[in-house]
């Protein structure tokens, strides 16, 4: 036993089917938030609240410097927690309600003066951010800490993705639907209700999930606080630097390539109903995605490991990414089908990013006899928030850049930017995660080692 209640395994442990869907409702609800702000929060700013796409950006730029301070923070708080319940679970569970609300406040759009607008957003973007830190750098971590097999854990992960799917689906699918129906055309009154409800889900969500995850993995039993040698240790190990770089620039890309295509659908495509509307288009998406999250990545993985999965995927969403610039906006036919490709090849990655994760603070624990799970998971989190904000942050300088005028017929050039905006600039975002890959070494043999030596050590 080690302290507690955590329990030490000399041999893989198994996670029930009940309690991998319990954990997974806490990434559906953090994605009703996360695939909000991604596809959304640029143009609720712009279109909605009524702020430039310069100031937009800015604000989602310059969130990260605070996010600079708080991730770390998150991850080595709940390192050093200890409670009956376990390290990561009363953070789950403790700020499931605050973080609802933040997140029904950040898509108020109060009738303000330009200034107030823009430090109304600021604030609420920021609190936002942090209480997403706190949050979700210790769920992230609990998925790690469920069972020390990398199958099981490439399950957990599967299973956990197919929850934030369904999220997805609703977000990208429901939410535009859902504003124009309780808001009656009043924009502003259509998202905060609509937001309202999302953050009402996801805080009952998250308590659920809390109540349903189990810890079975602890730092060794002599193991003693000490900041700096986690710091040390973490930022050291070349795993996790490849996985940072990685999470960065696949969510600058993310971030990026939705906002714009909210713009495109807008602004580009024809609004006569003669092609496929926006929410059609990421509903087609999804639900290749969904298919596709619960069939391959096990099979894949399994077959020829989690890297070689995931390069070969991101490969090649990439290279279907840069085929929307040849794509004319009025082929429904072109739009789906690359919608299609792109999300049938990215649908594995979902999951292989998280349990890779959990190899990473294992590789960690292996190399230096130490188990950091919740600062290894800050890291990535941090890089996922700051891949949000500068992909967001880029897409309102290439409009910006290009021209782009709110709520106006736009000219060539700022279609042109808009266009960009959805190809070759994301494309080459997922050619940089595929290139930081290369430096990743856990390989499926790697892993095979790592797992052996580490239930030796811990059954001594």
């Amino acid at each position: 036993m080690c302290a507690r209640g955590c329990v030490w395994y000399t041999i893989s442990m198994k996670v029930p089917f009940w309690e991998k869907v319990g954990y997974s409702l806490g990434d559906g609800a953090a994605n009703l938030v996360f695939q909000l702000m991604m596809m959304f929060q640029l143009f609720f700013y712009t279109d909605v609240l009524g702020i430039s796409a310069g100031a937009a950006g800015a604000i989602l730029l310059g969130a990260r410097v605070f996010d600079a301070f708080i991730d770390p923070l998150a991850g080595a708080l709940a390192d050093r927690t200890r409670t009956r319940w376990g390290k990561f679970r009363p953070w789950v569970a403790g700020t499931a309600i605050p973080f609802a609300v933040l997140f029904a406040l950040s898509f108020l759009s109060p009738d303000w003066g330009e200034r107030a607008k823009v430090a109304w957003a600021a604030t609420t973007y920021s609190l936002l951010m942090a209480l997403y830190s706190f949050n979700n750098t210790p769920y992230s971590s609990l998925g790690g800490v469920m069972t020390d097999d990398g199958r099981e854990r490439t399950r957990v992960a599967t299973v956990r993705f197919v929850a934030a799917t369904v999220a997805t689906i609703v977000v990208q699918a429901c939410t535009l639907p859902l504003v124009q129906l309780v808001g009656g055309g009043n924009a502003r009154v259509g998202w905060a209700v609509t937001v309202g409800l999302y953050a009402v889900v996801a805080a009952v969500l998250l308590l659920v999930s809390a109540a349903s995850a189990q810890e079975r993995i602890a730092p060794p039993p002599a193991q003693k606080p000490d900041f700096r040698r986690d710091l040390r240790d973490v930022f050291a190990d070349v795993p996790w630097r490849a996985m940072f770089v990685l999470t960065l620039f696949l969510f600058i890309t993310l971030a990026l390539w939705g906002s714009a295509m909210s713009y495109y659908f807008q602004y580009l495509v024809p609004q006569d109903g003669s092609v496929v509307s926006f929410s059609t288009f990421n509903a087609v998406g999804q639900g290749i995605t969904f298919v596709a999250v619960v069939l391959l990545p096990g099979v894949l993985s399994d077959r020829f490991g989690k890297k070689e999965t995931f390069i070969a995927c991101l490969a090649l969403t990439a290279i279907f990414t840069a085929l929307f610039w040849f794509v004319a906006p009025t082929s429904s036919a072109g739009l789906l089908t690359l919608c299609g490709l792109k999300s049938l090849a990215y649908a594995p990655t979902i999951p292989l990013l998280w349990a890779m994760m959990g190899d990473v603070a294992d590789h960690s624990e292996w190399m230096n006899d130490r188990r950091a799970t919740g600062f290894v998971f800050a890291g990535i989190v941090f890089a996922l928030k700051a891949g949000l904000g500068l992909g967001g942050a880029l897409c309102g300088w290439v409009l910006a850049g290009f021209g782009f005028v709110p709520h106006a017929v736009q000219t060539p050039h700022a279609a042109e930017g808009i266009r960009l905006a959805v190809s070759f600039i994301p494309a080459a975002g997922f050619a940089i995660g595929v290139a930081a890959l290369a430096f990743y070494p856990i390989s499926k043999r790697v892993a095979a080692e790592m797992q052996a030596a580490l239930n030796e050590r811990r059954s001594r």
